[in-house]
């Protein structure tokens, strides 16, 4: 019986262990308040994940897309640090996946502090981690990243 017991606790862990999507209206409804029933149950679901009780998953579209959301003059017109300051304890939430979290908090901080797009700030974030060195664009605000040589084709 001790054996079955045991099983059924692996069972049930695996379970919980099952790794959700989350879209980018999840994090524009907790992010905004815009509606406090929404944003309510967004927040308590980053709360059951940062407590182990639930694992997320979502990816840099997604984030690319929260951001881009949030600093759009046609919509929310957030600055680009505030951006960077709503978004970033959300990724680090423990029970958040995301491929290359590190690069993807990396181009947040860059986005902050820069006057590139998202996805340019993702792009060397990717160069720096795959130690590369260089990044074939013609667009001359790369030029401003030291760490990275712009190239054209």
């Amino acid at each position: 019986a001790g054996h079955r017991q045991g099983g059924a606790e692996k069972a049930s862990h695996r379970s919980a262990a099952v790794s959700e999507f989350v879209a980018t209206n999840v994090f524009i409804r907790l992010l905004t308040r815009d509606d406090a029933g929404k944003m309510q149950r967004c927040l308590a679901l980053f709360w059951r994940a940062e407590r182990g009780e639930v694992h997320l998953v979502t990816s840099e579209s997604v984030v690319a897309e929260v951001v881009n959301v949030l600093s759009s003059p046609a919509l929310y017109r957030l600055p680009r640090t505030e951006v960077a300051r709503l978004v970033r304890p959300l990724l680090e939430v423990k029970g958040l996946g995301i491929d290359h979290k590190r690069s993807v908090l990396n181009a947040l901080d860059l986005y902050a502090k820069s006057n590139l797009d998202f996805e340019d700030c993702l792009s060397v974030e990717h160069v720096r981690r795959a130690g590369l060195p260089g990044i074939y664009s013609y667009d001359r605000g790369l030029d401003r990243i030291a760490s990275v040589k712009r190239l054209e084709p």
